[in-house]
């Protein structure tokens, strides 16, 4: 029990530190064009970069894997919000998943 609200207090002070160090740090208004749009970009990558090699380890299929990739690509290109994109592409592998 003791060791889980230790690891909860480590857990809250990292995230509280990550989330004030940017207040701390940039004060004025980024009026750089690169750094603006370098930061707007951060948690895209580091969520696909997350989430693309999951894609793999969780189906048993290989193809259905290749199908949820591509069913993903294919709705963000008609770019509605991202949850229909989430909720279309599982649909589709699911659907799939009785096929393969």
């Amino acid at each position: 029990m003791a060791y889980s609200i230790i690891c909860m207090i480590i857990m809250s002070v990292t995230t509280y530190v990550l989330r004030v160090t940017p207040i701390l740090v940039f004060k004025k208004e980024i009026k750089n064009q690169f750094i603006k749009s370098f930061l707007f970009y951060i948690p895209y990558a580091v969520i696909a970069s997350i989430t693309f090699p999951f894609i793999f380890y969780f189906v048993d299929n290989i193809i259905l894997a290749l199908i949820g990739i591509a069913s993903t690509i294919i709705l963000s290109l008609i770019k509605p919000n991202l949850f229909i994109v989430s909720l279309g592409s599982v649909l589709i592998v699911y659907l799939c998943s009785f096929m393969f």
